[in-house]
């Protein structure tokens, strides 16, 4: 079964002196979260972005993704904590993503080092962002277990 979200956006002026906002569709939970071009290539002074989002939606993903490989390996974590950094630079053909490295902490009673390295792997690459940006950004994983 096809599942569909949906996010509005809004841009009022020109790319570098103008202004929007972005707002989630299918919940309504987040509404009017200011966005500029400034926010995407300088400071981003209380304002999120496209890549602050991407980096997010993907955190989220990989979380779910790592907690289910765990899961169906016979390791259920008490916690997984994911951070997420999407870089995103100037190139000949304009401004790019061009990596999204994953960082994780977890706690996973009774798994071997090994065993956790791969799950994180293959969480990374099965995540659906993952696959998403796959063949287009970089991605990278460095899980570390804690105890």
């Amino acid at each position: 079964m096809a599942v569909t979200r949906t996010a509005t956006a809004t841009w009022q002026g020109n790319l570098a002196e103008g202004k929007g906002t972005v707002s989630s569709g299918t919940t309504d939970y987040w509404t009017d979260l200011p966005t500029s071009w400034g926010a995407r290539t300088e400071d981003p002074n209380g304002q999120t972005s496209p890549e602050e989002l991407l980096a997010a939606a993907h955190a989220s993903c990989f979380s779910m993704a790592f907690s289910n490989e765990l899961s169906k390996a016979g390791f259920v974590p008490d916690r997984v904590e994911i951070s997420v950094e999407v870089v995103a630079d100037k190139r000949e053909m304009g401004w790019t993503v061009i990596s999204s490295s994953i960082t994780a902490r977890a706690w996973v009673p009774s798994i071997d080092v090994e065993t956790f390295q791969a799950m994180a792997e293959k969480a990374k690459d099965g995540c659906p962002i993952s696959r998403a940006l796959a063949g287009n950004v970089e991605l990278s994983v460095a899980a570390t277990l804690e105890s």
